[in-house]
């Protein structure tokens, strides 16, 4: 598994890292932000732990935002 230093870099690299930054500012990026607990997030990432990561993810995706962001993300990634 990639850490996030390389993945940040690769994004950076590809173009791609803008779209994304859009996308975390758009009015549904703002909705999901505000529904995550960042450091219970950090803690996850920094741990590996990727059963809270996928319970995150989840609860995320049960929404109509999460569900749109996820699309846009996949279309942007798949360029």
């Amino acid at each position: 598994m990639k850490d996030l230093e390389t993945v940040a870099k690769e994004l950076a690299a590809s173009g791609r890292r803008g779209e994304l930054e859009a996308l975390a500012s758009s009015a549904d990026g703002q909705k999901l932000g505000g529904m995550i607990d960042g450091a219970a997030l950090e803690k996850a990432v920094k741990s590996g732990d990727t059963a809270a990561l996928k319970s995150a993810l989840a609860r995320l995706m049960e929404t109509p935002e999460g569900r749109r962001l996820a699309q846009d993300v996949g279309r942007i990634m798949g360029k």
